[in-house]
């Protein structure tokens, strides 16, 4: 406030602010922020001071209230589960649209990774960065203060406002799951493979073709979504509270009967990089009668698996968590199990720890019957 005095007409309790010079302010404005106030004398109130300590004061109520914080504020220190696993199924659906699109399109964008182990290309295309963008930050505009772990990165910025926003209210899990669980947020990972079996993908296999979350707990493979693009169809799974997509449900029950509990005929689905090694050995162990079949993508000889179509799963050599975390979940809701050749429980906590090293077997039944008869082909 700036205040003078006149020293011949007023008296000595009497203080006035002088009126300051006003630019662009309406004479019309009135209100609380334009009010004369009375301290024993006149005091006239500077309208842009005042005016910032009403901005001041009604974005402190504005924060105090909840305002400004989208539906999940309060994921900053939990994750609702069930609002996830409906945000999960739509991101990967939404993936699962760009891999469509760009498989439509003349030229894939593909390029080199380099080679994997077993000396394959390791290739990417459009379709891996178009849906990668999608999941991670759909996943991630709905519940940005969790963990997501991505087999992509980012080649460009992103405009957030082309991503849809996913809605948490998904008709099969309101329907299915009765849990509301919230956790902490730093107990959640969220895996994302934008585009499984992209060597396939190139090649037009598209029935290999995936896109998977999964929603890890303490390191624990807890929920896993399977998304089939060329198929349209979706298969998830929470395990713990056991519960099941239509899908997987409606898998189970078709095959539920054609299971080998005789190992030496056992049907067996591995990778087509390396069908022949795995397959050479499995006989000399399980016996001639068993039947390898070599497919493309983890999560679709995983789902083979859990369809009934196959009785094992084995993988032997290095494999990223994000292609068998949601596979996991999943087949460990129908109690089935997904392990290391060892037979150990994978970790899903740590971004830093993408690689499992042990190899993997993944079945429905026998699964101890298998791991003892496998023991030659761990890694």
């Amino acid at each position: 406030f700036t205040s003078t005095r006149d020293k011949t007409e007023l008296g000595p309790d009497t203080l006035i602010v002088s009126k300051p010079v006003r630019t662009g302010v309406s004479k019309r404005k009135k209100g609380l922020c334009q009010k004369i106030m009375n301290f024993g004398g006149s005091v006239r109130v500077n309208p842009t001071g005042v005016a910032i300590m009403c901005g001041i004061v009604i974005l402190i109520i504005f924060f105090n209230s909840g305002g400004g914080g989208s539906a999940n504020s309060k994921v900053a220190k939990t994750v609702n589960l069930k609002q996830l696993l409906s945000v999960a199924i739509a991101a990967a659906e939404e993936g699962g649209k760009e891999v469509v699109a760009v498989r439509a399109e003349a030229d894939l964008g593909e390029s080199s990774k380099g080679e994997t182990l077993e000396g394959a290309n390791d290739p990417k295309t459009n379709g891996d960065m178009r849906s990668h963008v999608q999941m991670y930050y759909g996943i991630k505009k709905a519940f940005p203060n969790i963990n997501v772990i991505s087999e992509e990165h980012d080649e460009v910025e992103v405009d957030m406002s082309k991503i849809p926003s996913a809605s948490i209210h998904n008709a099969e899990v309101e329907e299915k799951v009765t849990t509301d669980q919230e956790l902490p947020a730093d107990e959640v990972a969220v895996w994302i493979d934008p585009l499984d079996a992209t060597q396939e993908y190139t090649e037009n296999l598209k029935q290999y073709v995936t896109t998977m979350v999964c929603i890890a707990v303490k390191g624990k493979p807890t929920i896993g979504i399977i998304h089939k693009p060329f198929e349209g169809i979706t298969a998830w799974g929470w395990a713990g509270e056991d519960v099941l997509s239509k899908v997987v449900l409606d898998d189970v029950a078709k095959n539920k009967g054609n299971v080998h509990s005789d190992l030496s005929t056992a049907r067996i689905i591995v990778s087509r990089s390396h069908s022949g090694s795995v397959n050479e050995t499995a006989q000399k162990t399980l016996g001639p009668g068993i039947t390898v079949t070599p497919a493309g993508g983890a999560g679709y000889k995983a789902w083979e698996v859990i369809n009934g179509n196959q009785d094992a799963y084995i993988h032997t050599t290095l494999i990223k968590k994000w292609d068998i975390c949601a596979p996991a979940a999943i087949l460990t809701a129908l109690n089935g199990k997904l392990t290391t050749l060892d037979g150990e429980a994978i970790d899903y906590g740590k971004a830093e720890e993408a690689k499992n090293k042990g190899g993997l077997l993944a079945t429905l039944y026998n699964h101890e019957k298998f791991l003892e008869k496998l023991k030659v082909l761990k890694p």
